[in-house]
């Protein structure tokens, strides 16, 4: 990999990440049709810069906005889902280096990351009593050292890692994470994943097998938790701009399919209407989805604000508000890509169901997304929080 740009400022982040957008956008049909792995894709990302821009100042990154963060990830996802998703947990776990990594583990990282070095993801694992019940042990060696061994699943992004970051209890039960080069002893990525959506994401398994993990390269996680913290928020904040871009690519893509290709109703033609366009019960739909695509966006970018806010002046009271903040982006923007990626047939018509035609990626990627965690459960947590001052509980999935 040749030297990766270094992006300055979150002017620039947003530009390129728009016109890299629009390149993505031109493959994606055909990369979801044909399962074609996003491997050119993620190396012109990674030559982008985008990857480095939450890289602290001080090491010499951009350090951008939260609100920048979630508009680089929301333009991606209106171009590609399955390419938005892979760096999600990147972000994610450098982070994680910012608030728990030495001066020396981050000096060493944050450079992997500005010179392109990608993170991958190996933290959920299947079959076990729930999503946090953790059971890939690292154990501790005389000399210091680690040994890795489990076996993850839902592994987004690993398969095109250049490191990948292992969540595993040590012997006390403590979450850390290690940092594991992708070529590790004992190390394999399987790329078992058959989703229905996101389909690019190769989020497959990865299995650890006695893997040897110096003592530099694993950070406390778990420290992570203690305190006002915003892991969480900022995790979610991502993962509801993946949602909401999914919403707004659906949408454009069915208003260019209506203007161009849609045959109006007879009964619109009846009544004077020549193209579907002109259709007024299509004109009201298109404005109803739009409305729920506005209101992604927009409380996307206010949850944005909370976050930076937070950071800025972190206490209890403003990780808490940027928590909840997130948890009604979310669920929204999860309300409204499903929605939206279902009404594009609706609107669309009956050609638009044509397998060859790849419209209806937009809501598988949306209903395989949105079911990372249950918004049900977010929705709870806004509530306790207005009716009765109850601060959300800190974990990574709010």
């Amino acid at each position: 990999m040749s030297a990766a740009h270094v992006i300055a400022d979150d002017a620039e982040a947003l530009a390129v990440a728009a016109e890299l957008a629009a390149a993505f956008r031109k493959g994606a049909a055909e990369r979801d049709a044909r399962r074609r792995l996003p491997h050119a894709e993620l190396e012109r990302l990674s030559a982008s810069g985008l990857l480095a821009v939450t890289v602290p100042a001080r090491f010499g990154g951009a350090d951008v906005r939260a609100d920048t963060l979630a508009d680089i990830l929301r333009l991606l996802a209106t171009a590609d889902a399955s390419i938005a998703q892979i760096p999600q947990s990147h972000f994610v776990y450098v982070n994680v280096l910012r608030a728990q990594g030495t001066h020396e583990q981050q000096d060493f990282f944050f450079g992997e990351v500005l010179r392109g070095k990608r993170f991958g993801n190996a933290q959920s694992e299947a079959g076990t009593t729930h999503v946090q019940d953790i059971r890939t042990r690292l154990v501790g060696r005389p000399d210091g050292s680690y040994v890795l061994d489990g076996v993850k699943h839902y592994a987004t992004g690993a398969l095109f890692a250049d490191w990948i970051p292992v969540l595993a209890r040590a012997e006390d039960e403590t979450l850390h994470v290690a940092y594991v080069p992708h070529d590790a002893s004992g190390l394999t990525v399987v790329d078992d994943w058959d989703g229905m959506g996101q389909r690019t994401t190769a989020s497959g398994s990865v299995r650890l097998e006695s893997v040897p993990v110096p003592a530099d390269r694993v950070v406390p996680h778990h420290l992570t938790f203690r305190g006002p913290q915003l892991h969480g928020a900022v995790a979610q904040l991502l993962h509801a701009a993946i949602d909401a871009g999914i919403a707004a690519g659906a949408l454009a893509e069915a208003a260019e399919f209506v203007r161009t290709k849609s045959r109006p109703w007879f009964e619109s033609v009846d009544e004077g209407h020549e193209t579907a366009a002109e259709d007024p019960l299509l004109i009201q739909r298109f404005g109803e989805l739009a409305i729920r695509v506005r209101a992604a966006d927009a409380l996307l970018a206010a949850a944005a604000r909370s976050v930076d806010a937070a950071r800025a002046d972190l206490t209890d009271d403003s990780a808490a508000a940027a928590s909840i903040a997130v948890a009604a982006a979310k669920v929204t923007a999860a309300e409204a890509a499903v929605e939206v990626g279902s009404a594009l047939f609706e609107v669309a018509g009956t050609r638009s169901a044509l397998d060859s035609l790849g419209l209806h990626r937009h809501w598988r990627d949306a209903r395989t997304h949105t079911l990372h965690d249950p918004a049900r459960w977010k929705v709870q947590h806004i509530g306790r929080y207005v009716l009765n001052g109850t601060r959300p509980p800190r974990h990574g999935l709010l």
